[in-house]
């Protein structure tokens, strides 16, 4: 499988999202399944982008 390179935006719109699933009652893993990454990167992600925002 190849690696996918994300653009700090692509992170930051696929981490709300997950969240926005996980707020309507599924599970991380639920969530991170359907926009195609794993808990692990999640995480990861959430750690080092979770307090940016996409704009300006």
């Amino acid at each position: 499988m190849r690696k996918q390179n994300y653009t700090v935006e692509q992170i930051i719109v696929k981490l709300r999202e997950a969240e926005l699933h996980c707020r309507a009652g599924k599970t991380i893993s639920e969530a991170v399944k359907s926009h195609g990454i794993t808990e692990n990167t999640y995480y990861r992600w959430r750690k080092e982008y979770g307090g940016m925002d996409t704009a300006g």
